[in-house]
């Protein structure tokens, strides 16, 4: 489309939107006014909306306790209980005394409501701490600004702010004491980025000037209903005389963040309190299932089925035994039909057994996982030194599913890398300068890694030592900071030229051009803040001239010889920034009258040089010092990584951005000097452009000039070639394409460096619809992506940058263990395919040994067939493997590499099932160029059709739906902000930190918690039996043979607290031998330890030993005269060391802890029979328990059938545990170290390979 079309249908668009004005209105109902406006229907509206004040706490004094008692009610075990409860009140199914069947279920409510005030009670502290933050509030009837606590703060308030104080609600920013409106603020505590963002008062406010005066404002504002999106904002402002202007995200001042850099700003709150973005955003800990507890909700009802069916047992059998009396020698109820006193015994039964049903187990649990957390937390392996960062578990509830992952999905940048970016090359002009320098420093780290990776090797002991030596004095001779760039000599002679004419080479004026142009870009083109330690931002002072001065700072350069200026001529000295512009671009001549003025300067200066060239020399001294001291204390605090990087590369060679304001920027240009540019818009980066630009009018032609940088992929198809000098520009997007390859291939990041010059004509046509777009109310981003999309058109290419980031450390090796355990791991990323490739290699993922499956396709049904034929391939390499029967599947060997356009056609429905089925067989997938909402697709669609545990890892804000997704999202604490963090479950700063986290965190929660629960049920099950064996000796009555209080207590407190230590504590193996053979992470990754046969196994085990317990004594008393209550006590006791000795045998792991528990559980149990037989005479009627605790140890019998029952019961147990398992265990270990040794050779010598074929001069360089 012409320009002029493109107009007219953007100015139609902007005309429809603008007659929609009072549907917009009516849509965002939120209006704004100055809260002490007279106007009594605004003022009462302004009412309606919600203060300042911010309530976390979820209770008040009145509505805890009913609220907190609807909470648990939630939970299905809390109303069986509370029924179980009520039901022990009616007479004919009372099992025992009503009030002690309140004690389990008051004891579970009561403790789990005291967990909720406690936290509750740390939420009121931090609430009442920030409501009284003060602030300076604008008081109408003082005419002055006051200060007043933010709590107190309402909308259509005017707050007054200064640097380093926190915004304490949404401010639409009025006022800034920079003279150009703008305003920094720091995210850190709303996101967690610390780099500066940059806000703008809003455009056209007639009230900017010196000094803002709150009661000159008469304007409303319109905007949307409070809403989470941080980056959006929309409304208008309408002034007094009726003009619009349109709002936006920029002129926003967000609660929680804070003013820097700024000293004064004054802004109006629009959303206060819980209406306010960062409250909104602030949803608390994640709350999701874990695969266990899933699990565990299906062993309940298992259990619940078993209650059904020994309490059936029980009414059948009273209800035969009733039937069975005609004439009772005792007394019987005879009036109540045996199937009626059935149908009571049932509930009595119900009451009896309830213990059957774990009701501590999910109080347990959640006391578990609190202290499996706390140890995770303190891990000083998962601590970062240098970032003073440990881990974060945001998630409180599925620690265990680190156990179980078999899907592992990475970025690549920031999350395997470091995201500390290195300028490493550059193309300019289609000649590639390599930056050597910088490569071999490269190329030294990389052999000082190889060292240490072969530094166990005898064979290559002495010549390891001597790559060692090499590679550290090279290393400590040209080593440079991340930010340092080593300039390329080629083109660092080219730029000598612009002062130095007597250069050995010299450049065309095209190619001059063009490299001038690219290092402005690379200073320019970006949102980077300069700041320094003594002042803070740089900007741009009103009152410069930088022309004059550096005719100066040249001519004294001149005067002593020590610089490049040297060697110019008192004629040459023309080669200031106008005389150089007419040089270059050919815009004009200097007149003669004023180069006669400049020599004739020139010579006088000179004159006063050999007069006193001792003051001339210190003054020159001086001034240098000055400069280099200014350029050292620059500090550039940018977006990201890239931006800071290219920046220092420009300042590398001479190109140096030394401040910016909304509306120009100052730039050192080498041979120049300090400019001042015009800054006329920026074209912010964003997804689907994939491009940022700015418009600037050139310093040095006076045009209007667009420069662009982004991805190759849209750079390269942006840039057009001229109609007249078609065949240079095509050589030059030749060769550039051809480095931008030879740079992927190497692992560096690419982006394309583009201008475009606009006709004033042409800048004034866009400038139009722009300027309509920005002041749009209704689809504003849309309009905005349209114009940037509508300027950055037939680019002209003037190089790429190549950055190299290189790989975090331990990173081969975490992914080698991920895979030895049975985890695939996936790379999900933006780059380019090359790239990604490389850095799979680079990392391990890839091997020297696999074949790569490339999925490129350029149509949906190409897609399509190249599946079917990559699939009968991976088939035939697994038919092949068969054949051979080495019994190692030969499909782990492929990786499949797809790009982001064949990644969309696979997600869609008729290629979803091909795409599950390649991938499935493949060792690993890699998936190039892909988007925020690909990655997001391609982990819930592995989630959901393979049914497998995903995993995500991510750094960026890119990454989040894919982290929220998985089943576990763990972000990096990298360079790129906070955002990935603050949406995971787990936080960590360094991928390494992952072998530990889930082949020892993970494998150890999963184990401990799956095994607890499996006590519990255990044990429940084996104490429930005992009371089901004696119905068949009282006539299936629901009579028990101990005393209530300790049937209730037995496993609600007495056997509590051994499984709450061991599944904190327990250790099966050691972190030692979990990391060193990561595949018995298989055994928690398969689910082996908690899968639906071992609960049936566990019950099985524990019916074995209730029957051992009951009838060893039974027998043992069978024919004396003991009474219930006797008969019960060696039960009892005999049970106590049965369920506490299994768990004994069961542990990995006993330190003085487990033996304090044991001891304190045995204590407590005899503690409380002993003081109940001593002194108890009505506790529990219609039985007396007076002295029969007493009695009964006071006889040897009961010791003997304690011990006789306690061995009986546990040496099936012993004998399985202890040899059976530990005997295959062993063996399998010892098949395992075999098998890791048989690796780790064979990884060596393909890292041998892989190494002489990428660099086979590796020995020639030493």
């Amino acid at each position: 489309k012409t320009p002029s079309a493109q107009w007219t249908r953007t100015h139609l668009i902007l005309r429809g939107l603008s007659g929609n004005n009072l549907c917009f209105h009516h849509r965002m109902k939120r209006t704004v006014v100055p809260s002490f406006t007279e106007n009594e229907e605004l003022k009462e509206l302004l009412q309606l909306y919600k203060s300042n004040k911010i309530r976390t706490t979820k209770y008040s004094f009145l509505s805890f306790l009913p609220k907190n008692v609807f909470e648990q009610l939630h939970r299905f075990a809390n109303v069986y209980f509370i029924f179980l409860a009520a039901l022990n009140f009616v007479p004919v199914v009372e099992a025992f005394q009503p009030e002690i069947a309140l004690v389990p279920i008051v004891l579970v409510l009561s403790l789990t409501a005291l967990k909720d005030i406690c936290e509750d009670y740390r939420r009121f502290k931090t609430d009442r701490l920030i409501n009284g933050l003060l602030c300076r509030v604008y008081s109408s009837t003082q005419q002055s600004y006051v200060d007043q606590c933010w709590k107190n703060v309402q909308v259509g308030d005017f707050v007054h702010l200064s640097c380093n104080e926190i915004i304490p609600a949404d401010m639409l920013l009025l006022y800034s004491s920079d003279p150009h409106g703008v305003c920094y603020i720091e995210t850190a505590n709303l996101d967690g980025e610390t780099n500066l963002k940059q806000r703008q008062v809003v455009s056209d406010f007639p009230l900017q000037g010196e000094e803002f005066t709150p009661e000159s404002f008469h304007s409303r504002i319109e905007c949307e209903n409070p809403n989470n999106d941080l980056s959006r904002f929309r409304g208008y402002m309408e002034h007094s005389n009726g003009v619009r202007v349109g709002l936006h995200s920029g002129n926003l001042l967000l609660r929680s963040c804070t003013i820097r850099n700024t000293e004064t700003v004054v802004g109006i709150v629009v959303y206060a309190g819980h209406e306010t973005k960062a409250m909104m955003n602030n949803s608390g800990p994640r709350y999701k299932r874990s695969k266990l507890e899933k699990h565990l909700n299906t062993d309940i009802l298992w259990c619940v089925v078993l209650l059904f069916v020994m309490c059936l047992t029980a009414a059948i059998g009273h209800g035969l035994w009733m039937n069975s009396f005609k004439e009772s020698i005792f007394q019987v109820d005879t009036e109540t039909p045996p199937a009626l006193a059935g149908f009571y015994i049932f509930w009595t039964m119900v009451i009896v057994l309830q213990v059957l049903i774990p009701i501590s187990l999910y109080v347990s649990i959640e006391i578990v996982k609190l202290g499996q957390i706390y140890f995770i937390h303190n891990d000083l392996s998962l601590y970062n030194k240098q970032l003073d960062s440990r881990i974060q578990c945001r998630a409180l509830n599925i620690t265990e599913d680190l156990g179980q992952i078999q899907y592992l999905f990475s970025d690549k940048t920031g999350t395997l890398t470091e995201n500390k970016m290195v300028f490493c090359r550059c193309s300019i002009f289609g000649v590639e300068y390599p930056h050597e320098e910088n490569g071999r420093n490269r190329y030294y780290f990389f052999c000082i890694f190889l060292t240490l990776h072969f530094a166990c090797s005898e064979f290559h002991c002495f010549y390891i030592l001597f790559l060692l030596l090499a590679c550290w004095v090279s290393t400590c001779r040209s080593c440079v900071q991340a930010k340092e760039v080593v300039p390329d000599p080629a083109l660092g002679r080219k730029l000598n030229w612009l002062t130095n004419h007597s250069s050995s080479e010299t450049p065309s004026s095209m190619e001059l051009t063009y490299i001038t142009d690219f290092f402005l870009a690379l200073a320019i083109c970006n949102s980077v803040v300069v700041s320094s330690p003594n002042q803070p931002r740089h900007v741009i002072p009103e009152e410069r001239t930088p022309l004059k001065s550096l005719e100066e700072v040249k001519l004294m350069f001149q005067r002593f010889s020590f610089s490049p200026f040297s060697a110019l001529s008192p004629s040459q000295i023309k080669g200031s920034p106008h005389s150089l512009k007419s040089r270059l671009f050919i815009r004009g001549k200097r007149e003669e009258e004023e180069q006669d003025v400049e020599d004739q300067e020139t010579e006088d200066d000179l004159k006063d040089t050999q007069t006193n060239p001792d003051e001339a020399r210190q003054s020159m001294q001086d001034l240098t010092k000055q400069v280099e001291e200014i350029t050292d204390e620059l500090v550039y605090e940018a977006e990201s990584p890239d931006e800071a990087a290219l920046v220092h590369a420009a300042r590398a060679y001479r190109c140096t951005l030394r401040g910016r304001s909304a509306e120009s920027l100052l730039v050192d240009l080498p041979g120049i000097g300090s400019l001042a540019i015009q800054l006329l818009h920026i074209l912010p980066f964003d997804s689907n452009r994939k491009r940022m630009s700015v418009v600037v009018r050139h310093p040095l032609t006076g045009q209007v000039v667009v420069f662009t940088k982004g991805a190759d992929s849209v750079i390269m198809d942006l840039a057009e070639s001229p109609t007249d000098q078609t065949e240079v520009y095509s050589h030059i997007k030749e060769k550039t394409q051809k480095h931008l390859d030879a740079y992927a291939r190497e692992g560096l990041r690419t982006l394309c460096i583009a201008k475009k010059v606009l006709k004033e004509d042409e800048y004034d046509l866009w400038l139009k619809a722009h300027m309509l777009a920005e002041s749009s109310i209704e689809n504003r981003e849309e309009l905005l992506l349209e114009s940037a999309q509508r300027l950055e058109t037939n680019l002209t290419l003037l190089g790429t940058t190549g950055i190299v980031d290189r790989l975090q450390e331990e990173v081969p090796e975490t992914i080698a263990a991920l895979q030895r355990a049975g985890i695939k791991v996936w790379v999900l990323t933006g780059d380019k395919q090359e790239t990604a490739i490389n850095i799979a290699y680079a990392c391990k993922l890839l091997c020297a040994s696999d074949k790569l499956l490339t999925a490129n396709c350029g149509s949906k049904d190409a897609c399509a067939a190249l599946f079917e034929d990559l699939i009968l391939e991976v088939q035939g390499g697994e038919s092949l493997t068969a054949l051979t029967g080495n019994g190692e599947s030969m499909s782990s060997s492929f990786i499949l590499v797809t790009d982001g356009r064949t990644l969309g056609w696979a997600l869609e429905d008729e290629l979803r099932s091909n795409f599950l089925e390649l991938s499935r067989r493949c060792k690993a997938v890699i998936c190039c160029r892909s988007t925020p909402l690909q990655k997001s697709q391609v982990v819930q669609l592995i989630r959901d059709h393979l049914g497998v545990m995903t995993l995500a890892v991510g750094d960026g804000a890119n990454d989040v739906s894919m982290i929220q997704v998985a089943d576990v999202g763990i972000g990096i604490s990298g360079q790129e902000g906070m955002q990935a963090v603050m949406s995971s479950d787990f936080a960590i700063s360094r991928f390494k930190h992952l072998s530990k986290l889930l082949l020892v965190h993970g494998h150890w929660c999963y184990s401990r918690l799956a095994n607890m629960i499996q006590y519990f049920i255990y044990k429940n099950v084996m104490y429930v039996n005992l009371l089901f064996w004696y119905q068949f000796f009282c006539g299936f009555s629901g009579s028990v043979m101990t005393n209530s209080w300790v049937l209730i207590l037995f496993n609600l407190i007495f056997t509590s607290a051994p499984p709450l230590i061991y599944g904190i504590l327990n250790q099966d193996l050691p972190a030692d031998t979990l990391m060193e053979l990561p595949e018995l992470y298989q055994d928690a990754q398969t689910s082996k330890t908690f899968v639906p046969y071992m609960f049936w196994i566990t019950v099985l085990d524990a019916f074995y030993q209730s029957l051992v317990c009951f009838f060893v004594p039974y027998f043992a008393y069978a024919g004396s005269d003991v009474g219930v209550l006797s008969f019960g006590s060696p039960i009892n006791a005999s049970a106590l060391f049965i369920i506490l000795l299994h768990q004994v045998i069961e542990s990995n792991t006993l330190t003085w802890i487990h033996m304090v528990v044991l001891v304190l559980s045995c204590t407590s149990y005899f503690g409380f029979v002993l003081l109940l037989s001593g002194f108890c005479v009505t506790c529990s009627p219609p039985v007396n328990p007076l002295g029969i605790e007493l009695l009964q140890m006071s006889h040897s019998l009961f010791y003997i059938t304690c011990v006789l029952t306690t061995v009986a019961a546990l040496l099936p147990r012993y004998a399985h545990t202890h040899t059976l398992q530990k005997l295959m265990y062993r063996q399998r270990r010892t098949q395992e170290n075999r098998t890791h040794v048989e690796n780790k050779q064979r990884q060596r010598n393909l890292t041998s390979l892989s190494l002489l074929k990428h660099y086979p001069d590796i020995q020639d360089r030493f």
